[in-house]
């Protein structure tokens, strides 16, 4: 590990120290960093965990989870009204762009619920790319509900450390059956998500394609 990095862990530790021993204001502190941590595409896995540490397991998940969409929502509204215009422009005489983009203003919720539910999509890239798509705010956040399970179940793990400084160690639950409960429930959950969005895509991208002229 570098001296930059190992510096930049050092301090985000001794942050995060800071926050387990302010009271309320470590709470705010905490969903304040868990949001710009998300604007700023870093890692919030670190955080989630820290959070079942700093605060138990009931209220760690609430707070990461408040932090998240916080940040979450952040990014999504600078994509949309920083880049939006930019990239329409770019995308303006690609149809199948403009479908698809139609396809997630149409089942927006459903798209953003489903990708919440599976970890393996990339949560902060996501953030900005649906930003530029037609998804109502409205239903951008009411999908992040689906966060919920992932971040519950990292909060569950980081409770688990007696403090901080045991976080790497601390690899999954003691029962190893929620865990991979989990992981089985996220992979089918890429699955789902994978096939409703090529679905609805098509369904956009044959409706918006022009009629072939008639042979008669």
């Amino acid at each position: 590990m570098s001296n930059e990095a190992f510096n930049l862990q050092s301090g985000l530790q001794q942050l995060l120290e800071g926050i387990q021993g302010a009271g309320g204001a470590g709470v705010v502190g905490f969903i304040l960093l868990y949001g710009l941590f998300t604007v700023l595409l870093l890692p919030g896995t670190i955080l989630t965990l820290s959070a079942g540490v700093i605060f138990g397991a009931v209220q760690g998940s609430i707070y990461a989870w408040i932090g998240a969409t916080l940040g979450a929502t952040l990014a999504f509204l600078t994509g949309r009204y920083l880049a939006r215009q930019w990239v329409t422009q770019k995308i303006a005489h690609r149809s199948r762009f403009q479908a698809i983009d139609r396809a997630v203003s149409q089942a927006g919720l459903k798209i953003v619920l489903l990708t919440r539910l599976s970890p393996l999509f990339p949560f902060n890239l996501l953030n900005y790319a649906f930003g530029i798509t037609g998804v109502s705010l409205r239903d951008y956040v009411l999908g992040s509900v689906g966060m919920i399970p992932t971040t519950i179940l990292y909060v569950y793990i980081g409770s688990l450390a007696g403090n901080l400084t045991q976080l790497e160690t601390t690899a999954q639950p003691g029962d190893p059956r929620l865990y991979w409960a989990f992981r089985i429930v996220g992979l089918l959950t890429t699955l789902a998500v994978t096939v409703f969005i090529t679905q609805t895509a098509r369904k956009a991208l044959a409706a918006a394609a022009p009629e072939e002229p008639s042979n008669s």
